[in-house]
């Protein structure tokens, strides 16, 4: 029995959902303090929603929620993350487990290089009813801008966002999990 639990633990461990996974966020401990909410309204828009850190399904999600309006030149609302890019200098890409109302959603990410507001890196994801995971490469981000780098340096990314974006819709987007891989 004891070589059957060690030889389970050791499965797990080096496990590629395990071990190749270097967690960003669960949503437990206190995620308000890691993760800001903000909209286009920062810039004159005038979509609406707000963030929620809940338990649901016995975990910790985030859930980003709210109505995302083109009027007025705005047209967003988004969580978004410091990251310390340093800490996943080999990673690869993105992976995430959401669920939502069947909309497409974005993932943003910035680096060193990203200085004005609207430069990011984006990539897109869609939503459904039922718990999804993705794995999204940093090949598959592109860029806002011909000024950024071609190519994302995973080392000096600085923050990481989540956002409803482009298109007059009802954002309702369930966040269970978020890291680099």
């Amino acid at each position: 029995m004891t070589k059957w639990i060690y030889g389970l633990v050791f499965s797990l461990l080096i496990s590629p959902s395990w071990s190749d996974t270097n967690m960003i966020d669960a949503f437990e401990q206190q995620p308000e303090r890691r993760w800001r909410y903000f909209s286009d309204q920062v810039m004159g828009g005038l979509s609406q929603g707000q963030a929620n850190f809940v338990k649901t399904d016995a975990r910790f999600s985030a859930h980003l929620s709210g109505w995302v309006t083109t009027q007025n030149n705005g047209g967003f609302i988004q969580i978004r993350r410091e990251i310390n890019g340093s800490n996943y200098p080999d990673a690869k890409g993105v992976t995430l487990k959401v669920k939502g109302n069947g909309e497409r959603y974005y993932l943003h990410l910035r680096t060193k290089q990203t200085r004005l507001p609207w430069h990011y890196y984006q990539a897109s994801f869609g939503s459904s009813s039922d718990w999804q995971s993705f794995s999204i490469p940093f090949s598959s981000f592109e860029r806002s801008g011909w000024v950024l780098g071609a190519e994302i340096d995973p080392a000096s990314i600085s923050s990481l966002g989540i956002v409803a974006y482009g298109k007059d819709h009802q954002a309702d987007l369930w966040i269970d999990e978020i890291g680099f891989y």
